[in-house]
């Protein structure tokens, strides 16, 4: 994690404990429930989690709080993992389930009935809502209430034993059905399911619920800050209540910060699973998915999402974050470690008439403009040149600098050319730009010093390779989509183009998730999952500006 530039009430929290000797060390935990894959706002989460307790010479576990085999699968356990890892952090040994203590929080469940504060009841789902309660009325207490402690052991472990059906009764805490919190008006503890757990298999046919899972969990792993999003505030007196009636090896203190909100994004897992199970993307890694695994494929390093979490601080009241500030992040970081490449999206044919035909030369070239330590490379040159399309044109507008009849461009790093002709096709479209070149300007610089108005790119014919561009765009035209109308109905129509241009050909045999700035074009990674030297393909990671910005104006 980049070191702190400010300090933030968390950081100040533990600096006090630890100062104070409210703790002798820190402990915290990253715990993910393994039902979807991770997305942008857990990266503030982990983020949080892992850098405090290095910051503090602690350590933080990764945690599945694995309660629902009904949504939880081995699929999202790995790709968790993999994120975590992927984003900067390693939780060493400290690898935890909220099932590896299932036999304990049953322990715990029954502590509680043998207390008198919990009970077995019989109430359906409809029932229990019907009887909770609103905010201004209180909730009706259950019939099933004031059984005695041993009908409750007893009907308790029969849950366990698998003789009632699912639904048919819970285990519920006694506390307050009149409590101003309604997660205070005898929450269910345990639920009966009769699913196949994704750890523990078919060993268990009752569940703890998360908020009984999540603090016990904690308590027992010496978890001693329990940093979580605003949204669990309401659920704290529960969490310190639980932890109040039980033997528990120390009690951790639960302290909220503001999750993270992005503007043009969508991370409610219900909502993303809507899109990946309707096929508006490919797959919960699809680039254009807020996900980790979509950021990593799109080629978002992950120091950029570290130092964008670091910028947007920590505070109590929530936020939404302007999507921009992300990409900053993503342009920063990439034009300070990309290496440059020359490539083509939408190619134009250029011939230099006054090359000779079968001569070729190699042109060195810097990876890097600014750190000379990423040294040169090789890029050959000859009579054929792919040129960007839009970088001509017949009749040039006022202010165009590009290349059109009788005026002289740089190619980098090449020659100075000038347009004498072009060649069309039979509906009149040019295919072919024709220029001589001055062969005293080799590597690009005019030998008399005159000014030259453009510089371009380009691309040797004979030596090019053709490429599979994906073009990605913001997934959602909406700022903040949902909040009008079905999110659905703000898909950006054109979050996706896919061209088919040319590179130099060192863009074939670099490894996936190599990271480029193609010159004039943006930053590009090659995919992950599909690149190969048989076939590169690469993904649009961010532009070279905020172009976005320009293209909302002009649709306002």
């Amino acid at each position: 994690m980049t070191s702190p530039s400010s300090s933030h009430f968390l950081r100040e929290r533990i600096h006090d404990d630890l100062s104070r000797g409210v703790v002798s060390s820190v402990v915290t935990r990253f715990p993910p429930e393994p039902n979807g894959f991770l997305h942008i706002g857990h990266a503030k989460s982990i983020c949080l989690n892992f850098g405090l307790a290095q910051e503090f010479g602690g350590r933080c576990h990764l945690r599945f709080d694995d309660t629902n085999p009904e949504k939880e699968d081995p699929l999202f356990v790995a790709a968790i993992q993999e994120d975590v890892r992927w984003l900067g952090f390693d939780w060493g040994h400290h690898l935890y389930h909220a099932s590896d203590y299932f036999e304990r929080l049953y322990q715990f469940a029954v502590e509680l009935i043998e207390k008198g504060k919990a009970y077995v009841c019989h109430l359906s789902a409809e029932e229990l809502r019907a009887t909770r309660g609103t905010l201004t009325e209180p909730g009706i207490e259950s019939p099933y209430r004031n059984r005695s402690v041993a009908e409750n052991l007893d009907l308790f472990a029969r849950m366990r034993a698998g003789e009632f059906d699912e639904g048919a009764c819970t285990l519920r805490a006694k506390i307050d059905m009149t409590s101003p919190n309604l997660n205070m008006r005898d929450p269910v503890l345990y639920r009966i399911l009769k699913r196949p757990h994704q750890n523990t298999g078919d060993a268990w046919c009752i569940y703890p619920t998360y908020d009984f899972a999540h603090g016990l969990s904690d308590a027992l792993e010496g978890v001693t800050h329990s940093i979580c999003t605003l949204e669990f505030a309401d659920h704290k007196p529960l969490y310190d209540w639980l932890l109040e009636q039980l033997d528990v090896p120390c009690h951790p203190q639960q302290i909220e910060f503001n999750r993270l909100n992005l503007t043009y994004t969508v991370t409610s897992k219900r909502k993303l699973k809507t899109l990946v199970e309707r096929g508006i993307v490919a797959g919960w890694d699809d680039p254009r998915m807020p996900t980790l695994s979509g950021l990593r494929r799109r080629g978002v390093p992950p120091a950029a999402i570290r130092e964008f979490v670091e910028r947007i601080g920590v505070s109590r009241s929530e936020s939404c974050v302007d999507m921009a500030l992300l990409e900053s992040c993503i342009r920063e970081e990439l034009d300070r470690t990309a290496p440059r490449a020359l490539a083509v999206l939408k190619p134009l044919r250029l011939v230099v008439t006054s090359y000779p035909e079968d001569h070729e030369e190699i042109f060195l070239l810097p990876n890097h403009p600014k750190d000379p330590s990423l040294g040169t490379r090789e890029v050959p040159f000859c009579r054929e040149l792919w040129i960007e399309a839009e970088d001509f044109t017949l009749t040039p507008p006022k202010g165009f600098r590009r290349l059109s009849p009788g005026r002289e461009v740089r190619l980098r790093g090449a020659y100075l050319v000038t347009c004498t002709g072009i060649e069309t096709d039979a509906l009149g479209q040019v295919t072919t730009v024709l220029c001589t070149h001055d062969p005293a300007s080799r590597g690009g610089d005019a030998p008399d010093g005159r000014n030259v108005g453009a510089t371009l790119h380009w691309v040797s014919a004979r030596h090019a390779i053709p490429l599979t561009v994906r073009l990605y765009d913001r997934l959602f035209t909406a700022e903040h989509p949902g909040t009008e109308r079905d999110f659905l109905e703000e898909i950006h129509p054109s979050s996706l183009e896919v061209c088919h241009g040319f590179g130099e050909p060192g863009l074939a045999t670099c490894a996936p998730e190599s990271r480029f700035q193609w010159e004039r074009l943006g930053f590009f990674c090659a995919d992950r999952v599909d690149h190969s030297p048989n076939q590169p393909t690469f993904n649009r990671i961010i532009g070279l500006r905020d172009s976005w910005a320009k293209k909302t104006a002009r649709q306002r």
